[in-house]
């Protein structure tokens, strides 16, 4: 072990302070425009977006009496969406859905991560905490979010997302697996950054990180408990690479069942089995969050309990995808059921019927009458391709007759319009020329 490093890691986590009034501001202001557009765009998810940013903005003008303090966590977290947004619009629309929904579902996956990692934070690890001061469950800035409850959060998101388009869960959670991967990686370089979930002390502290910022080293050494702050696991770094490669497994798994033919669900089986079985892997050198330690006296601690569902979806998903292989397919126009509401009120146009021309008319009854004595189904515009025991004199004054019939308009089929006496005397004698022939 005395070959691999020691790193002091001593990064300011801040970038820059936000006045309060600032953030109280901002919020407010894309909480209005969000709502000024839902009421010009009757039905979209801009009212969302516009609830999501005036809690945001009572949630500081409350709460966040120092204002704002931007972290490279933070900036992190906006990489996130963008490139899980990025990813996802690429499946989507690979799947044959319109990339509008990629940004739709933005707004529910903010949602999604931000109340269930923060609500997965406080439940398994630091409920005590909770109970102590209610307020700081909503000071998010302060830390405390667990991934396992950011992952139940996503799920929650994605079910109301896809049952509002009518898109099958499964389907959506599958186009997802890519994104999630991805923010799995960059979340925990965020942590790094950060000085926070941090690995267990190496043991004979010949190598690891010293992560000088970490605020309980800090307190440990200041009682007197510790001599220095000591060498830990890299376990962000450990995760961070879980991540990618998650994802990298993901698109070579994907290519190999053919991409678009791969059965419904093997992505997203996939991410959860191996992520998880990674995740429990690297739970061994993590330190305790919170009061999570080792519940019910287990030998495994609380992230590794959390991890155990999450194998077993993988692992039951995967042999439900392979035998039941349900082709994959992003439902198009189904998506956009959130914008029927606004045609829910128009009446469909009247179809027009058509009219036939009147010379068509003509021919169409004197057809009829062919078919009728004759028991053959020809065109009368045709008459001279099929009577072949016709001799020539009959065969052309039957020419002569049809372009009479094509020049003159029929008086028959609009009852309305003034009938010409010589144009009705013609077709007369058409038709007595016919039956002649007949």
């Amino acid at each position: 072990m005395s070959v691999l490093p020691s790193i002091d890691w001593d990064l300011d986590p801040v970038f820059v302070s936000v006045p309060q009034g600032a953030v109280v501001g901002i919020a407010g202001a894309i909480a209005l425009y969000s709502f000024f557009q839902a009421l010009r765009h009757k039905g979209s998810d801009n009212t969302s977006t516009g609830i999501l940013f005036a809690l945001l903005a009572f949630v500081a003008y409350k709460y966040m009496e120092r204002g704002l303090e931007l972290r490279y966590y933070s900036m992190l977290f906006v990489v996130v969406f963008l490139g899980g947004y990025a990813l996802l619009k690429w499946q989507i629309e690979r799947g044959g859905g319109p990339a509008e929904d990629a940004g739709d579902f933005i707004v529910y996956g903010v949602l999604g991560v931000l109340l269930g990692a923060r609500l997965g934070h406080v439940i398994f690890y630091d409920w005590r905490k909770a109970l102590e001061d209610p307020a700081w469950i909503f000071k998010i800035w302060t830390g405390g979010l667990a991934s396992h409850g950011a992952v139940i959060g996503l799920i929650v998101a994605m079910y109301l997302f896809t049952r509002r388009r009518g898109i099958p869960f499964i389907e959506g959670s599958d186009r997802f697996a890519f994104s999630a991967a991805l923010g799995a990686a960059l979340v925990r370089l965020g942590n790094l950054l950060n000085s926070e979930i941090v690995g267990r002390i190496v043991p004979d502290q010949s190598w690891g990180v010293r992560f000088k910022r970490y605020a309980e080293d800090i307190r440990e050494v200041e009682l007197g408990h510790l001599p220095q702050i000591p060498l830990r696991y890299p376990t962000q770094l450990a995760e961070m690479c879980l991540g990618f490669g998650v994802l990298g497994a993901l698109y070579l798994f994907d290519r190999a069942l053919g991409r678009e033919k791969r059965p419904r669900g093997a992505m997203i089986s996939l991410f959860f089995l191996l992520y998880f079985i990674g995740r429990f892997c690297v739970e061994f050198y993590k330190e305790f969050e919170g009061n999570g330690g080792k519940p019910l006296g287990l030998p495994i601690d609380m992230g590794q309990v959390l991890s155990l569902p999450g194998i077993l979806i993988g692992l039951v998903g995967l042999y439900l995808s392979f035998k039941k292989r349900i082709p994959v397919g992003w439902p198009h126009g189904a998506s956009l059921a959130h914008d029927e509401d606004e045609d829910e009120d128009e009446e469909p146009a009247p179809r027009k019927r058509k009219r036939k021309p009147v010379a068509a008319a003509v021919d169409d009854d004197e057809d009829d009458e062919h078919e009728h004595a004759s028991g053959h189904d020809h065109d009368h515009d045709h008459d001279h391709d099929h009577d072949h025991d016709e001799e020539d004199d009959d065969e052309d004054e039957d020419d002569d007759a049809d372009d009479a019939d094509e020049a003159e308009p029929s008086p028959t089929t609009e009852k309305s319009a003034p009938v010409d006496p010589d144009v009705a005397a013609e077709f007369d004698a058409k038709g007595a020329l016919k039956r002649r022939r007949d």
